[in-house]
């Protein structure tokens, strides 16, 4: 299989997603728009990987790139072959498939609880979870659901955490694929960022990762084990 992946900062991590891709030995396509690498016009893949970013789903005025990607999230989609769209990248899935996007109105950071929809329950990605489940977070931003959307989790801040469309084109706005390694590499590389985020998240992040992050990292396997076997499917 062939995956393309996009990345929309200079610091991106696979984690999890990574290790699912590798795991079938899937060949990559990496394109960083943000440094002024064309998008592909159309899908030229079997799949499509969209990770996060600082900017906002609605910053074309710094990121022109932003439009373009999410007419790429939609032709993906509408040629059925799976999307993966994670908190900057299900925001920008939002907006490509016409819903809107909503500002600095769900701050979470930190591991925190998303809970499965009775649908969730049953989706092919996600039903395997426990009801309620603890995932890393690291936004403001929240959107609404796309029309004809199925809403597979949310959380009390963003009741919009998880949407399908269609058979395997998923927005996640939480960073299951950041296993306890990649949150403390993101812990290290924006020491004040994550702080302002979290008041004493450098003196709680050792205990929070052995408590909150151990299961998360089983649960963000688990995810990305299950998008990845959509693909070809």
């Amino acid at each position: 299989m062939r995956v393309a992946i996009v990345e929309n900062t200079r610091i991106t991590h696979h984690g999890q997603v990574g290790v699912a891709l590798h795991e079938q030995a899937a060949k990559i396509d990496l394109y960083k728009p943000w440094s002024g690498q064309p998008l592909p016009e159309a899908p030229d893949a079997d799949a499509l990987v969209v990770f996060g970013g600082e900017q906002s789903a609605l910053d074309d005025h710094t990121h022109p790139y932003l439009p373009a990607l999410a007419r790429l999230m939609a032709a993906f989609t509408a040629a059925d072959r799976p999307v993966l769209g994670i908190c900057l990248g299900s925001q920008v899935l939002a907006r490509a498939m016409g819903a809107q996007n909503i500002l600095g109105a769900a701050p979470e950071f930190g591991w925190c609880d998303v809970a499965l929809t009775d649908t969730g329950r049953s989706d092919p990605v996600l039903g395997t979870l426990p009801r309620s489940f603890p995932i890393f977070q690291w936004h403001s931003d929240t959107f609404s659901l796309p029309a004809g959307a199925v809403h597979l989790a949310g959380s009390a801040a963003a009741p919009n955490q998880c949407f399908r469309i269609g058979r395997a084109t998923y927005g996640m706005q939480f960073h299951f694929e950041a296993s306890r390694a990649v949150v403390a590499d993101w812990t290290r590389e924006f020491p004040d960022l994550v702080e302002g985020q979290h008041p004493g998240w450098h003196a709680a992040h050792p205990v929070l990762a052995k408590t909150r992050g151990r299961a998360a990292d089983d649960h963000g396997l688990a995810i990305a084990r299950a998008w990845v076997g959509l693909i070809g499917g």
